[in-house]
């Protein structure tokens, strides 16, 4: 059974870049989705998390200067007001993350996809 995977790619960033390199170079049936341009939708970020065994707080890119502007690093917000965050600021996702799942930073951590 051909695997399939899914990747929320940023085609300036050069993980995200890599991480597809990685994938297409090993045959993988592939759905790349521009997350900036179609950023996903909170119940779609949530079925990450599961997928990954992660919180929100582990998916948001804490260096991002927006982080610290919309005051994000304040603990006592919850999962839900950070997936917010996200969905409304998509540049807020770690990136890249490859569905089937993982994050795909560094790169090498989607072999443990691949070696399934």
């Amino acid at each position: 059974m051909a695997k399939e995977f899914t990747i929320y790619h940023n085609p300036k960033c050069s993980k995200s870049r890599k991480t597809l390199e990685l994938l297409q170079a090993a045959n993988i049936q592939l759905t790349v989705i521009e997350y900036l341009r179609n950023p996903p939708d909170v119940a779609t970020l949530k079925s990450i998390l599961s997928k990954l065994g992660i919180s929100a707080r582990d998916l948001i890119r804490s260096k991002e200067a927006l982080f610290s502007e919309l005051a994000l690093d304040d603990a006592s917000l919850d999962d839900e007001t950070l997936l917010t965050a996200m969905v409304d600021n998509p540049i807020l996702i770690e990136r890249p993350i490859v569905v089937q799942a993982v994050i795909g930073r560094p790169p090498e951590n989607i072999n443990s996809l691949l070696n399934k």
